[in-house]
């Protein structure tokens, strides 16, 4: 507040200052909505690394393109990724306490390390006996963490090394150790002193908060212990059972249908995508702070008919728009030539929308790009042995690798976007098919002499050049949603200030500042900064009418670097010896 002063002598009043810095956002986030064999499906999650990815979601998996797609993305220099794993809906059916899962034709299915009541396993068949019933009615309520077949495989064990006194009664006993071990990958986690009171800060509820293998059943909320004694009858598979101490028993969790004696996850389904009323599959993206690009591998695979996948990508390429993402789309399966075919139906990757209805399509798609043909890798899951993989994942990871070597404004194309992991390309392509392929929107991936596999495209999907559209070019595209990304969210102060000249000049200073550090850095065109960005925000653009319903207008305009798609070198003969 004002200084007010008494007395003579020297006053010093802070005064509050105009300078607001904008800090410009991320660029290269990627986001990954697929299936994955296990972790979280309510929530998504942001990593950093691949370990990161292996310890929530289990790695590599054959069946799962998405983690692929996120190994190969670390692989070309991504760092910071969002997934969203998608399973099907039988895969969250749970198993009743004291019971084993059934398959779908009504036989029970036993977890891994446990047989069914009645069967004739032998231990060194590699399932162990059925356990002995014990004499306590108690047990611990858990469920797995997650859906899938891996909860299968999870084992528990309860001690009572504790630090409670001894009590004459076991009905007297109040705390326990609890252990739980995924099997299939020998992740372990301890608990001790765990109390039954659910009150307590040591309850069940409290210590498995954490826990990435299991949860409280919140339909057994209640903790009762089993009998200290009460023991297996045999050890069989069970790596719990060989204790002096505890109990190797089931829990409760989540199963699968069973195929073959064998327990099989279910694939994502087209309602597996979600619905943004309910922030579930493709829509738990709206939990997230930021992200720049979004791939959605393996949605082909899964789905398989046209106007499904086109569903699910009318739905990726309009949450881009409102979040001011980029959507990377797959090439459709279709688009690959058949063995007795010629080397490249350039007719059907030619038609455009109309004849793809696979692909979205519209105005939205100045949001989308599209990569072609699908690369070829090395499968570290079959010895080395090359498949083909979609482009979403190596392509995600270029536009970071870009971004952080020369920046957002530089096109992701070129000799320096080289395809690290990459050993072929589906189909090659040739100058002339690249040449035909281009004037549509549809960025192509090359094998150059010397170079090795490239990305040779730098187009939206309102890339076409019959469409003329202004957004014709990712790197223009991509820049203006990170200038409006960054000035949204280092203009919130403006809200509710006095709208007035001091405002507009504050507004100015901060944006002209921000914009003027692009120019520096190379961002735009021209060669002072009048040229190449405008920040108008004064009494012209701000009438007095739309100063009474509270509207306060900034105008911010830039011009763009347009990638050097065609480089022409005019070559001419000089006559310096002939006299004119």
């Amino acid at each position: 507040m004002p200084v007010k002063p008494t007395y003579p002598g020297v006053y010093i009043d802070e005064v509050k200052s105009a300078v607001r810095t904008i800090t410009g956002v991320p660029t290269a986030i990627a986001a990954f909505v697929g299936y994955a064999p296990r972790g979280p499906v309510d929530r998504p999650v942001h990593i950093t690394s691949w370990a990161h990815y292996e310890t929530v979601f289990g790695g590599l998996h054959q069946d799962s393109p998405l983690s692929y797609a996120v190994y190969q993305f670390y692989m070309n220099g991504g760092s910071e990724a969002e997934i969203v794993r998608l399973a099907g809906e039988a895969a969250s059916v749970t198993l009743p306490i004291g019971r084993t899962p059934r398959a779908a034709g009504g036989s029970p299915a036993a977890p891994a390390g446990e047989s069914t009541p009645g069967s004739s396993a032998e231990p060194g068949d590699g399932a162990a006996e059925t356990p002995r019933p014990t004499r306590s009615r108690r047990r611990p309520g858990l469920l797995a963490a997650s859906p899938g077949s891996w909860a299968l495989k999870l084992r528990t064990r309860v001690d009572y090394d504790t630090g409670e006194v001894t009590k004459s009664r076991d009905s007297d006993r109040k705390l326990f150790n609890l252990t739980v071990r995924d099997t299939g990958t020998g992740v372990e986690e301890k608990y001790l002193n765990v109390s039954i009171e659910s009150d307590s800060p040591r309850s069940l509820t409290h210590v498995l908060a954490t826990s990435r293998l299991v949860k409280v059943d919140p339909d057994h909320p209640v903790v009762e212990l089993p009998d200290e004694n009460d023991k297996p009858e045999t050890a069989g598979t069970d790596p719990f059972a060989d204790e002096s101490r505890g109990t190797g028993g089931s829990l409760e969790c989540f199963t699968v249908p069973v195929q073959d004696g064998t327990p099989v996850d279910v694939m994502p389904e087209l309602s597996s995508y979600g619905r943004t009323e309910d922030k579930t599959g493709l829509y738990q993206l709206l939990k997230t702070d930021i992200f720049n690009v979004l791939c959605l591998p393996g949605c082909h695979d899964h789905l398989g008919k046209p106007h499904d996948v086109r569903a699910v990508h009318d739905m990726a390429v309009e949450l881009c728009v409102a979040r001011r993402a980029i959507l990377l789309v797959d090439p459709p399966e279709e688009w690959i030539p058949s063995p007795a075919g010629p080397p490249l139906s350039i007719d059907v990757v030619a038609k455009g929308p109309d004849g793809t209805p696979s692909l979205p399509s519209g105005a939205s798609t100045k949001n989308a790009a599209l990569y072609f043909p699908r690369i070829i890798a090395p499968d570290p899951l079959r010895q080395g042995t090359a498949r083909a993989f979609p482009p979403c994942g190596v392509m995600a990871g270029v536009l970071a690798r870009t971004d952080v070597q020369r920046g957002v404004w530089k096109a992701a194309a070129g000799t320096d976007a080289s395809l690290n992991g990459v050993s072929d390309l589906e189909v090659p392509l040739t100058d002339l098919e690249n040449g035909r392929l281009n004037p549509l929107g549809i960025n192509c991936l090359r094998r150059l002499p010397a170079v090795g596999p490239v990305a040779w495209g730098a187009r939206t999907m309102r890339g076409a050049d019959r469409l003329a559209d202004e957004w014709k070019y990712l790197p223009v595209r991509r820049l203006a949603l990170f200038v409006e990304e960054s000035l949204f969210r280092g203009t919130q102060w403006v809200v509710f200030e006095p709208n007035d000249e001091p405002l507009w000049v504050s507004i100015r200073l901060n944006v002209g500042a921000f914009m003027n550090s692009l120019f520096r850095a190379g961002a735009f065109q021209g060669r002072t900064p009048q040229e190449a960005y405008l920040v108008k925000c004064d009494r012209e653009n701000n009438p007095q009418n739309d100063i009474d319903r509270g509207i306060v207008n900034v105008q911010v305009g830039f011009a763009p670097l347009k990638p050097a798609e065609f480089v022409i070198i005019h070559i001419q003969q000089l006559a310096g010896q002939i006299q004119v």
